[in-house]
C-alpha cells in the first residue's frame, strides 16, 4: 500500500511540458548571458495535437560557433505579436553559458526583441513638440 501511495505522489508531482519550458525560460532569463543575434523568421505552424504553434527563429554566435535556434513563443502571445516581428533586425539573445545552444529571445520577464534598429533615432514624443513651440 505504501508503494502505491508513493507512486501516486510521484506521478501527481510530474511537471507538464509547458511547466518545464516555463522553468527553462526563467532559468535562462535569470542566469543567462546576453549576446547579439538576428531574428531570421517568425512562423505559425499548425500542430494537430496542440493547435497552431508560433515559432521565432534566430541566429547568434558564441565563441566563434554559429547557432541557429527556434523558440516556441505560443504561450508568450501577451508579450509579442508574431505578425509584427521585424525579420532581419538585430535582437538580443540570452543563452546558458554551460550550454550555449540553450537560448531564448523572449520570456515572461525579459525581451531581446528590439522595436527599433540600432542607429535609427526614435521619433520624439510630445515633450519635444512643446519645446519647439516655445
Amino acid at each position: 500500500m505504501l508503494v502505491l501511495g508513493a507512486g501516486y505522489f510521484l506521478r501527481k508531482r510530474r511537471k507538464t511540458p509547458e511547466q518545464l519550458e516555463r522553468e527553462r525560460r526563467q532559468r535562462i532569463s535569470i542566469h543567462g548571458r546576453i549576446i547579439d543575434g538576428t531574428v531570421i523568421d517568425a512562423q505559425e505552424v499548425s500542430n494537430d495535437e496542440r493547435g497552431p504553434v508560433q515559432l521565432l527563429i534566430y541566429r547568434y554566435d558564441v565563441s566563434g560557433v554559429s547557432y541557429e535556434a527556434s523558440q516556441d513563443i505560443t504561450h508568450l502571445r501577451q508579450f509579442v505579436d508574431i505578425h509584427t516581428c521585424k525579420i532581419g533586425l538585430p535582437s538580443s539573445v540570452k543563452y546558458d553559458p554551460q550550454n550555449p545552444g540553450d537560448s531564448i529571445v523572449i520570456s515572461e520577464g525579459w525581451s531581446g526583441l528590439r522595436l527599433n534598429p540600432v542607429g535609427i533615432p526614435l521619433k520624439r514624443k510630445q515633450a519635444s513638440k512643446n519645446q519647439t513651440a516655445k
